[in-house]
């Protein structure tokens, strides 16, 4: 029997190869520091099996079950609550982690159950002493009892939850106040009959067969995304970026939204040298498109005289572009790189914070020094007085939640709050007010968030323009429907009233990215 057919029987048989108790030693500490020190896992983790022996085999199986463990710790916890009968904060805290690792291999990864128990009762005599592996045993053997479709079955009927929100919210592991968060964005979008653009996992609960709208969500906020790349025109060729990924041992395919994005598995970007030289970056194609909508929106002359869309114009007027809050750069280098291929167009970036000015500089390394303006270290708010009129098009990336990047920052959806949400929403509308004082008429102000919710992004746009006379939106769908006649766009309710547009995960396969033009009048 080949070795892939062995594997697959002892998958269906629960049976999987054991990895060494190391690695989940090892995976055990990345989870505790995350915890403790408030470290990103996805910044922490590379380091800490780059700096270890394992074996490839256990760096998978590490990064799962820390990647895994964040992503369901609120469901694991319910279980190991459920399975305890006491709460949480009645658990020696070092023991956790134990449980929540234990858990997640026998619910997610195909553990072996006496394996599973095993190897939780040695992290726990290694961690916290040999008197806690008596209660370890008890907890991880009421939890192997039951599969993860029971043990969902057994908190629905055990919980009773104030509102459907809860119940999504342990089963699908976010807080229930991000549930309500997303459930507004997703009602707000207009998506409502658009398919999900993926089939769920075998571990995602199906509240009916095709999941709704809310749910597949919620779904895709738990599964690992691709890295996906961009390659910066004018400096990198796509087919040579192709070769160079699958000589390297990696797996990729052309992206579906952006023309410059590929999406690689298997191999990791600070290997590829078109990565290293600045030709290259890693950025989700829903940036991308973000930068694109401001680089593509129409822009009128300084006399109201309406130029061409896009770029096709931009060399003769000499346009003047500023990415305002630019950090860590990856949308500052492909606006950067499209100026560049058009010619006669100058870029200056913004990053108040000098270790990610650093970033923005590094990832503009590629870039001609007659495409560049200043890369400046301003209070972004400073702008629109400093700088009255100046620029043709500018990029708020705002300060916001990430709740639109809960795929690749898992921990975030622990540690944010409602309250966090809304401190934000001050600095969000005086740095869109800076960067329209900072536009000249004519011209065309993007409002970006990595975030759908809706504090952060409709309403914020929304408040803004109702306090001033000269501005107003432009219809973004327009815009990105003619970058790509394939890109799912939300519906129009009133042709009279131009649209923002929130990206979805479900529905683009791309961080959930919040993109609103507005023209300055």
């Amino acid at each position: 029997m080949s070795k892939a057919k062995t594997l697959a029987k002892r998958a269906r048989q629960g049976r999987m190869p054991q990895q060494a108790p190391n690695a989940r030693s090892v995976a055990y500490s990345v989870l505790t520091k995350v915890q403790e020190q408030d470290s990103y896992a996805n910044l922490l983790l590379p380091h800490v099996l780059g700096a270890s022996e394992l074996s490839a085999e256990d760096k998978r199986f590490v990064t799962d079950a820390v990647y895994g463990t964040l992503r369901w710790r609120g469901l694991l916890d319910a279980i190991i609550v459920s399975a305890h009968g006491r709460s949480l904060n009645s658990i020696n805290k070092r023991l956790v982690n134990v449980l929540r690792l234990g858990a997640y291999q026998w619910l997610f990864m195909n553990g072996a159950e006496y394996a599973v128990v095993n190897e939780s009762v040695k992290l726990a005599k290694k961690r916290a002493g040999q008197q806690t592996t008596g209660f370890v045993n008890a907890v991880m053997r009421k939890i192997v009892a039951r599969t993860l479709d029971q043990w969902r079955e057994a908190l629905s009927q055990e919980s009773s939850y104030e509102d459907e929100a809860e119940r999504l919210a342990v089963q699908y592991s976010h807080p229930a106040w991000i549930v309500r968060e997303l459930a507004a964005a997703w009602n707000a979008g207009g998506y409502a009959a658009e398919p999900s653009a993926k089939e769920p996992s075998a571990n995602e609960p199906r509240a009916n067969e095709d999941l709704g709208g809310l749910e597949a969500m919620l779904a895709a906020d738990n599964e690992a995304p691709a890295v996906t790349l961009c390659v910066r025109p004018s400096l990198a060729d796509m087919d040579a970026v192709y070769d160079e990924v699958e000589a390297l041992g990696g797996r990729v395919q052309r992206g579906e939204l952006s023309p410059y994005a590929l999406r690689v598995r298997g191999v990791n970007p600070q290997n590829l040298t078109s990565v290293t030289q600045g030709r290259v970056g890693v950025e989700d194609e829903g940036s991308q498109l973000a930068a694109l909508a401001l680089a593509l929106a129409p822009v009128e002359g300084a006399d109201g005289v309406k130029g061409a869309e896009g770029t096709e114009d931009a060399a003769e007027r000499g346009e003047r572009w500023l990415d305002m809050c630019a950090g860590p750069g990856g949308k500052t280098a492909l606006l950067a790189s499209i100026a560049q291929e058009v010619g006669g167009v100058m870029l200056s970036a913004n990053e108040p914070h000098e270790h990610r000015r650093e970033l923005v500089r590094e990832n503009l390394k590629a870039i001609d020094a007659g495409t560049l303006g200043e890369i400046s270290g301003r209070d972004g708010r400073e702008f629109g007085a400093a700088f009255p009129g100046a620029f043709d098009r500018v990029l708020v990336d705002a300060p916001c939640s990430g709740l639109g990047a809960l795929r690749r920052r898992p921990e975030a959806r622990w540690r944010k709050t409602a309250e966090s949400v809304q401190e934000l929403a001050s600095l969000q509308k005086e740095l869109l007010n800076s960067a329209l004082d900072a536009t000249r008429s004519g011209g065309v102000v993007a409002y970006v968030t990595c975030s759908p919710v809706l504090a952060e992004t409709r309403e914020i746009v929304s408040a803004v323009l109702s306090a001033r006379s000269d501005a107003r939106r432009l219809d973004v769908p327009s815009v990105l429907g003619e970058l790509n006649s394939s890109i799912p766009l939300p519906a129009s309710v009133d042709s009279a009233s131009p649209r923002d547009m929130q990206l979805f995960e479900h529905i683009h396969d791309t961080d959930q990215m919040f993109i609103a033009l507005i023209r300055k009048i």
